[in-house]
């Protein structure tokens, strides 16, 4: 039969441009009922009758019926035909409908004071790779295809536990590699059983600060220290306790008032200062934390990468059953998105960590982690270390000599080990560094201000300059660029060469 209704959607049917009729037809009448073309209670044509004036199926005009009564916006009555609800669903979304008044929906987000906080101190940089990014190696120079060439072999036929979440705390192959490999280069005395692998450093600082503090807890840090960690503790609403870093590294003090809970350093090569911690700066570490209940979290993030000298051992090496909490990480020695790093727990620590973190993280990628076992067993990681060593150290050299020559050697930091994969530009007390990293960074240089890692209203003045993934051929006009944002925002620093 023939209607005015039918007339209608044969309009608006012509108009849609999906491929699949039934498609065409539901979104026809959708948007009819939707703008009131077709009005609350109208009756819809016969199923029969609608198909024979549009030219298609039955079936498909009964499959959009049904669709539109299963969404709410057309009712049926039995022996009389097919209406459009009186009350559509998307009205349910529209305040007015629900009784809300104007301006009642919050247009700005409330967060909690510690995220607040933490929003308004991101330090994270939107772009990661780039002329003198920090903490970066160079992604480019890893060997892809011989580490994807075990990835594929091993993924070929993966056993069930590999495909499923882990409880282990890790791939068991991975956590025997990392123990001969972590005696041997970093003196570190474990198990493969106090071993847990996690996604990176920051999910490690973040199971660590859950498991053993409760609010309001202590923790000592550096000062300057990774801005990553303070977050995590106020994230977790912890104290921090800033404790002054000179050559020796950490300055703890002779009697602590304030007992931390948690000790964090990085004693091989202090973030960003870069001086060694001295033996005797670790020993009353150690005793400290041996007279009171508290843990050293001992971060060897690049420990890698030494350009002269013997390797620096372990703090946590140092003495039998030591209170030490080691974290190590991947991210450095081969690319970040990789987000492998691991701990190594005091024995008595290592079940509940395993448990907990299968519990918050729900632990998996096993493959990855097995390939990488692999990769240690065979070789070719130490090997790939060994290239990648050289390389940057010829890096760092070219990038002293351009600090040098452009504002003098009292530039350079004088804590300034010889390792680590960046240096550090100091400028002169009172200079903007964080505005010069701003005007560089806009101009695609990703140097970091040295004062947004102080806690304390005394920072020193400089800017973090990573080497390890620019070019020796692309640094000097880098370089250049750099210097003109130091020459806009601090002319005087240019007068000390």
């Amino acid at each position: 039969m023939h209607s005015l209704v039918g007339d209608l959607v044969l309009v608006r049917f012509a108009a849609q441009q999906d491929a699949l009729l039934h498609r065409r037809l539901y979104n026809a009448l959708r948007q009819a009922i939707l703008d009131k073309s077709l009005a609350p209670l109208t009756r819809l044509p016969a199923s029969r009758d609608l198909a024979t004036q549009l030219g298609i199926s039955r079936n498909s005009v009964i499959t959009v019926y049904e669709q539109l009564l299963a969404e709410g916006y057309v009712n049926t009555r039995q022996g009389s035909g097919t209406f459009v609800a009186q009350t559509l669903p998307d009205s349910l979304f529209d305040t007015q409908a629900c009784g809300l008044a104007a301006g009642s929906v919050p247009t700005e987000p409330v967060f909690s004071r510690r995220g607040q906080q933490l929003l308004e101190n991101i330090s994270a940089s939107p772009s990661q790779w780039g002329a003198f990014i920090p903490g970066v190696p160079d992604v480019n120079a890893f060997p892809h295809q011989r580490f994807s060439k075990i990835q594929a072999r091993i993924s070929r036929r993966p056993s069930p536990g590999q495909l499923t979440y882990s409880s282990h705390g890790g791939a068991p192959a991975l956590q025997q590699a990392l123990v001969e490999y972590l005696r041997v280069s970093r003196s570190v005395n474990c198990s493969a059983e106090q071993i847990l692998i996690v996604e990176g450093v920051h999910q490690a600082i973040d199971l660590v600060t859950r498991l053993l503090t409760n609010p309001g807890d202590n923790a000592w840090i550096e000062e300057p220290s990774y801005w990553g960690i303070r977050h995590i503790l106020q994230m977790n609403d912890v104290r921090l306790c800033p404790i002054d870093v000179d050559q020796a590294g950490m300055n703890p003090p002779d009697s602590a008032e304030n007992i931390p809970r948690l000790i964090f350093v990085t004693p091989s090569h202090q973030y960003p200062l870069g001086p060694v911690m001295s033996l005797e700066r670790r020993q009353r570490l150690l005793n400290l934390a041996a007279r009171h209940p508290c843990w050293i979290v001992e971060d060897d993030y690049d420990s890698e990468f030494r350009f002269s000298g013997q390797p620096i051992p372990a703090l946590q090496g140092l003495v039998p059953d030591a209170p030490v909490i080691y974290i190590g990480t991947f991210s450095k020695t081969l690319y970040p998105g990789l987000r492998i790093g691991y701990l190594v727990l005091p024995p008595v620590l290592a079940k509940p960590f395993r448990n907990a973190h299968a519990e918050l993280y729900r632990s998996g990628h096993s493959l990855i982690q097995t390939t990488l076992a692999e990769f240690i067993d065979s070789g070719l990681y130490t090997a790939h270390i060994r290239r990648m060593r050289l390389l940057y150290s010829k890096r760092r050299t070219l990038l002293c000599q351009l600090i040098t020559a452009a504002f003098g050697p009292q530039a350079l930091n004088e804590f300034n080990d010889n390792a680590g994969l960046h240096l550090i530009l100091h400028l002169p007390a009172g200079a903007d560094d964080v505005a010069i990293a701003n005007h560089a960074n806009n101009q695609g240089i990703l140097v970091r201000a040295l004062s947004r890692y102080y806690v304390g209203n005394n920072p020193r003045r400089g800017l973090l300059m990573g080497f390890a993934s620019i070019s020796e051929d692309d640094m000097p006009d880098a370089f250049a660029r750099l210097v003109e944002s130091v020459r806009l925002y601090c002319p005087q620093a240019l007068w000390m060469a």
